[in-house]
């Protein structure tokens, strides 16, 4: 088969397309013919070499959709979708002609969704999914989503919307005129000089149940300010600093608490499971895929990969089959 391979962390240059035997399948182990594989800015950062668990050498890719080659007989022939924190990590991913993966894994790809579509979903509804979980988001409650505009944030506003809640946006700049927070945020907040100020005068003084930060680092602060009494703050990325401070009188006071979520935890297994929660709402047509910018065989992955590390807006797919 065809596979995209780094032998060494670097730019995308190190990236390189080879012929190689295709994976095997038994009892355990379901071999999927890739149809779609997106391209996620964490699949940059991997080839880069900030993801230390990464074990060379690798094929690169987390998120797929596809057929099911080889495997149990039940399951030959299935159009299934899937993502893992593993998947380019730990085991080879997605972007080649097949990849391997466990039996226990396997979901069948809804309907309503392409094949570029399913294999676009997988990194930001999961984050999003896993962030909405850890703060337990509820009906009637009030989310305050810092980056909303991006792909996790358009996910978790859909979330949060089939979920019942009330989503408050705020980002740099407008989000693109198609994305989904456009029309479920009850308040964007753009480029705020005093985001907790407006938080507050968006909530009758209250501030939000759930701070989601999609930025963190830089916004830390901020984020931590603009909790309600008894709020949640989910962090998942650390942009511009890794270390941060905060009055810790004011956070315990206000009986604040601070989630971590990190979805290079959950496995192609674990993270089978969360699509199966996901599932109905992409049956319903609550949730969607984020717009495909472009697709592309495996000879362009280069520069692919360079358009992702440059922050391409809407989703790159790579199509292994071209």
């Amino acid at each position: 088969m065809r596979a995209v391979r780094f032998e060494a962390f670097g730019d995308p240059s190190v990236l390189k397309v080879v012929e190689m035997a295709s994976p095997a399948a038994d009892q355990q182990t379901a071999v999927v013919r890739v149809m779609a594989a997106s391209i996620n800015p964490s699949d940059v950062k991997n080839v880069a070499g900030t993801m230390k668990q990464t074990t060379l050498p690798r094929i690169p890719g987390r998120d797929f959709a596809g057929v099911v080659e080889a495997g149990p007989a039940e399951w030959i022939g299935a159009e299934v979708w899937g993502t893992g924190g593993d998947t380019g990590f730990t085991r080879d991913g997605s972007h080649a002609e097949r990849i391997a993966v466990p039996v226990a894994s396997l979901r069948r790809k809804p309907d309503t969704l392409s094949f570029d579509q399913a294999a676009s979903v997988g990194v930001n509804y999961m984050a999003a999914w896993c962030g909405i979980e850890a703060a337990g988001l509820k009906t009637g409650e009030t989310m305050l989503l810092i980056g909303a505009g991006g792909g996790v944030g358009n996910a978790a506003a859909q979330i949060a919307r089939r979920l019942g809640a009330r989503v408050i946006g705020a980002d740099r700049q407008m989000p693109h005129p198609d994305a989904p927070i456009n029309g479920i945020a009850e308040k964007l907040l753009i480029g705020a000089k005093d985001l907790p100020a407006e938080v507050r005068a968006a909530t009758g003084g209250k501030g939000a149940d759930v701070v989601f930060d999609l930025v963190g680092g830089v916004m830390f602060r901020s984020a931590a300010d603009c909790l309600a009494l008894g709020g949640r703050l989910v962090e998942i990325a650390a942009t511009g600093q890794r270390e941060v401070t905060f009055d810790l009188a004011d956070f315990y006071h206000n009986e604040s608490r601070l989630f971590g979520v990190d979805t290079l935890k959950r496995d192609l297994v674990a993270s089978a499971k969360i699509l199966d929660a996901l599932t109905p709402g992409f049956i319903a047509g609550d949730y969607r895929a984020a717009p495909i910018a472009e697709t592309c065989g495996l000879d362009a992955v280069q520069a692919a990969y360079r358009k992702v590390a440059a922050g391409a807006v809407g989703r790159i797919v790579l199509r292994p089959q071209a």
